[in-house]
Order: structure tokens, then C-alpha cells, then sequence
């Protein structure tokens, strides 16, 4: 932070009913009086209108908020000012601010930069609110809240405190080696910190289920030319995404769509169809329909009921995460697609995209298998690849401690472990190791 008081709409541009900008500085309360002509009582609503100091003209009408440093959002003096959103209100808001010094627009993502450096929020809770933003599906909002409330931030934080612990007695035991500390110490932080990484490696054999709800699970499209996928994934997504023909071959390259299946994000991708290719441009189609079938969390092999003799051209890409479909059951007798039962290790869905049959069916199995592999969101989960680099650190740091040897190898192996969970959290520094050591040891009395 550099003094500045910074401003920003909180809320999107554009025309809507209502517009929120938010100031936070030293310098936020001096420009709401500025602008409103008074300062509102701490956390109370001023209704007021809004002039520009520089010629007394009135912006607009609405509610002013303050609150002083340190009960705020940052931490510091914030200001809010809910106006009208119209383009024309905002502009000569911001033009009014800018002609204030100490302000400046703030930063993408500053008034959370500010809340985390002030102490108001743990990275874990920013990040949260990152992705209650960006969230798309009711899944990935519980999610983003459940981390927004520290839920995440508690649990890495509780075995930092442990390690803390464990750290603090190995330090006074190679520092203060005449304080007669008991002879089981050893023995205990031994059991204690492997007791913590057990913890650690169960929560880190979680299927990346946290990772998979950010960013979605995907769910691949495959089968033989002309079996209905193309027309699958417009079906699914309710409207046409992809180009649809009675001409095999149609589709050349990976086509995606997101989807909101059941409250879980899932990004689904129709591809070429798998056969022998008759150019350069659809054997690529093949590869790398190919190569997503083997990246997928989930594949739809989609089958024309109607030509059973095709069934040998996917049986090598069906295994237990697929799900297969047996499409043109309209155009197929009765029971004819009992072969693409036997393809996978459960019976096949029967639909027809030409008329809709069976179409909620596979909607609500393939819902089930989402929510299967989410594995219920049980809290909290891992939600960022920098969370779990930073686990897989302090765990590897654990497995080694007891093979360090000397204890000052050991406390290093310790101080090694602590760091990497701070970093998930932001919290990283020596004044907490020092804290328990005076506390748990009384050293200097």
C-alpha cells in the first residue's frame, strides 16, 4: 500500500438499476464530504444527492456510507456512494474523484490486496471471493463461499499451528539444551508430526475434486461418423453449437460447450468421428478426438443403434468412466441395441435425438455420474494447483524429517513444512514461532 486512496465501481458497467463505488484511504472520508457535503455517521445510510466540488453541479441522488478504519472491508477509511447506473452518472463520478489528490483508481483486485494486508481476510478468503465471482453453477458457488467463510484457511491454518508447536520444541531443544526438557519429547513431536502428514496425504488423495469444480469436469463426445453426436451435444446444450449433416464426417475438430448439469460446471466436447480418415485434415480430427478421449473425466460413446457392426471401431475407448448411448432407437426394431449393452460395464441409454425419447434419461445419469465424482463437495476441498503444490511440500518435508538426523536438520526440515503451508494462507513469518516459544517455554524469565 502506498498511502493512496483508491476508487472503483463495485459493481459492473453499463446501464442498470443501481451503481455502487467504493473508496478506501486516509483520504476517503475528506471525499465523500467532498461530494456529499457532509459525512455520514459511521455505518449509517445518508440519503444525499452528489456534486461536483469544482462547480457545485449535482451528479446525482443516492445513499452515502462510511465506515472508519479499522470496522471496514480493508481495514482502512472506506467510503460508499450508491447511485444511479447510468454511463453518464459514473463518468462524471470518476471525473470528480480525479480531480481530488491522494485518489487514484484502484487496481484490479486492490480492495481485497488491501483487506488481505490489513489482517480483514486470509489468501485462501481472497481467493474465495475470486471465485464467488467467477462462479457459474450453484456447486462452484457453495464452493467459493465455503472458502470465502475460511473454512479452508481454519483447516491449513490448524496444522500450521501444530507444526508451529512441533517446531517451537525442537528449536529449544537444540537452543536451550540445559533446560532439562523431558526425555519423551522427542518421541512426541515424532508421533505428532506424523499424525499431520497422514492428515495431509488423505486430504491430498481427494481425486482433485476441488480443482475439477473451479474449472469443470470434462465430459467428451465419441463415436462412429453419422452416430448422432454433433446432434447430442446441440441436444444437450439446448441450442445448435455444433454443424449437423446426414454427410459422415461432418465435424473436424474438438467442439466445445459449457454446461451447468445438475449444479455442477461440466464442459462437454463433441469430436471427429473415429474411423479410418480419408485426408490429412480428419486423420488430425481423429487424433485428437483421440487425445480428449484420454484427458476426459467422462466419455459419452455414442452408437448408432441401427448398425451394430460399428460396435468394434469404439470398444477399445470404452472403460469404467464411460457411458455408453445407443442413438436412432426410433429407426431401430425393438431390442436391437442389446449388443451396445454389453460394450460397458452397465447397460447402454436408449434415445433418439430426432425425437427427444430418452434424452432426460441420459440427462439425469449423466448428472449422477458428475455428482459421483464431486464425491458429495465435502468441505473443505483443494481449489487451487497452488494450494495443493504447497501441501505436497509440506508433506514431502514431513517424510523426510525423520530421516534428517542431526536436530538442526531436523528443525530445518520443520521450518520447511511451516513456510509451505503459510503460503497457502499468507501467513509466513518468525513472529509466531517466537510467540510460542516464550509462551509454551518461558524462556527468558
Amino acid at each position: 500500500m502506498d498511502g493512496d486512496t483508491i476508487y472503483a465501481f463495485a459493481t459492473a458497467p453499463g446501464r442498470a438499476g443501481v451503481a455502487m463505488l467504493r473508496l478506501s484511504g486516509p483520504h476517503a472520508g475528506a471525499a465523500l464530504r467532498a461530494l456529499a457535503g457532509r459525512l455520514p455517521a459511521p455505518r449509517r445510510v445518508l440519503v444525499t444527492p452528489f456534486k461536483d466540488p469544482r462547480s457545485g453541479e449535482i451528479i446525482d441522488k443516492g445513499i452515502a456510507l462510511y465506515f472508519p478504519a479499522p470496522k471496514s472491508l480493508t481495514g482502512e477509511d472506506v467510503a460508499e456512494l450508491h447511485v444511479h447506473g447510468g454511463r453518464a452518472v459514473a463518468a462524471a463520478l470518476i471525473d470528480a474523484l480525479a480531480a481530488m489528490p491522494g485518489l487514484r483508481l484502484a487496481e484490479p483486485g486492490e480492495f481485497s490486496r488491501r483487506a488481505f494486508l490489513n489482517g480483514k481476510l486470509d489468501l485462501t478468503e481472497a481467493e474465495g471471493i475470486a471465485d464467488l465471482v467467477a462462479a457459474e453453477t450453484a456447486a462452484q458457488r457453495r464452493q467459493a463461499l465455503r472458502q470465502m467463510a475460511g473454512e479452508a484457511g481454519r483447516l491449513y491454518e490448524a496444522w500450521r499451528t501444530r507444526l508451529l508447536k512441533a517446531q517451537a520444541r525442537v528449536e529449544a531443544e537444540i537452543d536451550f539444551p540445559d533446560e532439562g526438557l523431558p526425555p519423551a519429547l522427542a518421541a512426541a513431536v515424532a508421533a505428532e508430526l506424523a499424525e499431520i502428514h497422514g492428515e495431509i496425504a488423505a486430504f491430498l488423495a481427494d481425486g482433485r475434486r476441488g480443482e475439477r469444480l473451479r474449472e469443470g469436469l470434462a465430459i467428451t463426445i465419441l463415436g462412429p461418423p453419422n452416430a448422432g453426436k454433433s446432434s447430442l451435444l446441440n441436444a444437450l446444450a439446448r441450442r445448435d453449437v455444433a454443424i449437423t449433416a446426414a454427410t459422415a464426417g461432418t465435424t473436424r475438430d474438438v467442439i466445445e460447450v459449457a454446461l451447468d448439469l445438475g449444479g455442477y460446471p461440466v464442459t462437454l466436447a463433441d469430436t471427429a468421428g473415429l474411423r479410418a480418415a480419408g485426408d490429412a485434415i480428419e486423420e488430425e480430427g481423429v487424433r485428437r478426438a483421440q487425445a480428449r478421449a484420454q484427458s476426459a473425466d467422462l466419455k459419452l460413446v455414442v452408437v448408432d443403434a441401427t448398425k451394430p457392426a460399428e460396435k468394434a471401431s469404439v470398444a477399445a475407448m470404452i472403460d469404467r468412466d464411460t457411458v455408453v448411448v445407443a442413438n436412432k432407437m426410433d429407426l431401430a426394431p425393438r431390442d436391437a441395441a442389446r449388443w451396445a449393452d454389453a460394450l460397458g460395464a452397465s447397460a447402454a441409454v436408449k434415445i433418439s435425438v430426432a425425437t427427444g425419447a430418452g434424452l432426460a434419461a441420459l440427462e439425469a445419469q449423466l448428472g449422477a455420474e458428475v455428482a459421483r465424482r464431486f464425491g458429495g463437495e465435502s468441505a473443505p476441498l483443494i481449489a487451487r494447483a497452488r494450494h495443493r503444490q504447497a501441501l505436497e511440500a509440506t508433506r514431502a518435508a514431513l517424510a523426510r524429517y525423520p530421516q534428517a538426523g542431526a536436530p538442526e536438520l531436523a528443525a530445518e526440515e520443520l521450518r520447511q513444512a511451516v513456510r509451505s503451508l503459510g503460503r497457502i494462507t499468507g501467513r509466513v513469518g518468525v513472529e509466531d514461532l517466537l510467540d510460542v516459544v516464550f509462551r509454551e517455554f518461558c524462556i527468558g524469565k
